[in-house]
């Protein structure tokens, strides 16, 4: 047996029922076999598969808060430490009532070769809590965060792991844990979070570069394939950030963003969203926290869907997901196929695609480019975010930008060149995962069985 079935089968064995940290594990071992294959008496030698898919930490903590009526609640937080071999932990928050270990863990997963594609001396970690943010007011989310942070701050700090936003967890509510960390500490270390608001440390351009970095990312691909972002419709998932800073770059670039869709369905807008009121319309939508993207279609008079996903069912040139895991499933892919509008996935959210779907992409040559080098750049500018707080220093939006934009395009060129190296041409989601692990397993044989 091959050391990487090996591995595959101990990790099935103990964490079997994970269900989405087993599909990470499994994606991403799978496309590590060439590099394995060269080093396999050594790996097995010093565990260096069983180490890279074990966590070095995990926090789990009870989270007790009082709503406006005093009425007291308990949820659950968590931390994942998953791997330090190249750096401080780095990752973010999630808020949602979605949110468990096993997503926590694929997530870490995730984030420690997402972290290593920026080519920035950072780590990965995931943590969050089950809390929905959704209908709460402004005195509740405060409570919820100051008691959420009255925990974590034991297992953070800049140079140990710095978490930033992440869904349900934006700049408000990691300024909310800031101020209380900073109490508890008694130390302005405002490196030990990110996505912080810019007059207490924040990085301009921070709310905009997970959505700008992904389109310059597709920029990139796009000059490989002969095309431009100018005439091109994109369909994207979601209305948040993510989605809102896609759609402002997009149309900066004279493409046109036609759906977006949310919990309760799509909707579909041929003129475009394109305007300034448009974009920023989403803005709205996402602090009302109503979590309703009909309120676009009530409010500029295009086609809402209610309970369906756009999938297939909008004609457009590139799918681009940017809402949560595994929301493309097969029953979408084959749609996506039969109805024939787009061959070109680019994903935004962390592993927006089922692996089944994945798959059948793959087989029926479509270009799928993976989350965890299209999304870097939201962490890339977390850790640019702690290198001004090191510093004592603030750039401004172009030199975030430009950094961001040279990070991208050299994150695609990496994944490129290293699908070739390891006979994988054209496989972008194995070059992410070869890119990235080179570096990480180097790292870890360097510093010994640790």
């Amino acid at each position: 047996m091959s050391y990487v079935d090996e591995v595959l089968a101990k990790v099935e064995a103990k964490d079997g029922a994970e269900k989405e940290f087993m599909q990470t594990v499994r994606e991403v071992l799978e496309s590590l076999r060439p590099l394995v294959e060269m080093h396999e008496e050594e790996y097995r030698h010093l565990a260096i598969l069983e180490r890279l898919c074990e966590p070095e930490k995990i926090a789990q903590f009870r989270v007790p808060w009082v709503d406006d009526q005093g009425q007291a609640h308990v949820n659950r937080g968590w931390r994942v430490q998953f791997n330090s071999a190249i750096g401080p932990y780095k990752g973010g928050l999630r808020f949602h009532p979605t949110v468990n270990l096993s997503v926590l863990k694929f997530l870490a997963f995730e984030q420690m070769f997402k972290n290593c594609l920026t080519g920035l001396p950072i780590g990965g970690g995931k943590g969050g809590s089950d809390f929905n943010p959704k209908g709460k007011s402004e005195d509740e989310l405060m409570r919820f965060c100051q008691s959420f942070i009255t925990e974590l701050y034991r297992y953070i700090g800049p140079d140990l792991d710095s978490p930033a936003g992440d869904l349900g967890c934006g700049t408000k509510e990691i300024g909310y844990m800031f101020g209380t960390y900073k109490r508890i500490v008694g130390e302005f270390k405002n490196g030990a979070l990110t996505g912080k608001a810019v007059p207490y440390g924040g990085s301009l351009g921070r709310d905009t570069a997970t959505g700008y970095g992904a389109v310059y990312f597709t920029e990139e691909l796009f000059k490989d394939l002969g095309k431009t972002i100018a005439g091109t419709t994109f369909c994207l998932s979601g209305f948040g950030n993510v989605a809102w800073g896609a759609s402002r770059k997009i149309a900066e670039l004279g493409g046109k963003v036609v759906a977006l869709s949310g919990p309760d369905g799509y909707i579909y807008d041929p003129e475009g969203i394109t305007t300034p009121e448009k974009i920023d319309y989403l803005v709205t939508m996402r602090d009302s926290r109503r979590d309703k993207v009909q309120d676009y279609a009530d409010k500029f008079g295009c086609e809402f869907h209610a309970g369906e996903k756009p999938w297939g069912r909008v004609n457009a040139d590139v799918y681009m997901p940017c809402a949560t895991q595994n929301d493309i499933r097969i029953e979408d892919a084959h749609r996506i196929h039969e109805e024939g509008h787009s061959k070109i996935i680019i994903e935004v959210a962390n592993m927006p695609t089922t692996q089944e779907a994945v798959d059948f992409f793959v087989e029926n040559g479509y270009i799928v480019a993976p989350s965890k080098a299209v999304n870097a750049a939201g962490v890339a500018c977390s850790e640019m975010e702690m290198s001004q707080n090191a510093m004592k220093l603030s750039w401004t939006a172009e030199e975030v930008d430009e950094k961001l934009h040279v990070v991208m395009a050299n994150i695609y060129r990496n994944i490129t060149a290293a699908a070739k190296k390891y006979g994988k041409e054209g496989d972008m989601i194995a070059g992410a995962n070869l890119a990235a692990a080179e570096k990480i397993l180097d790292a870890m044989v360097g510093q010994g069985v640790c």
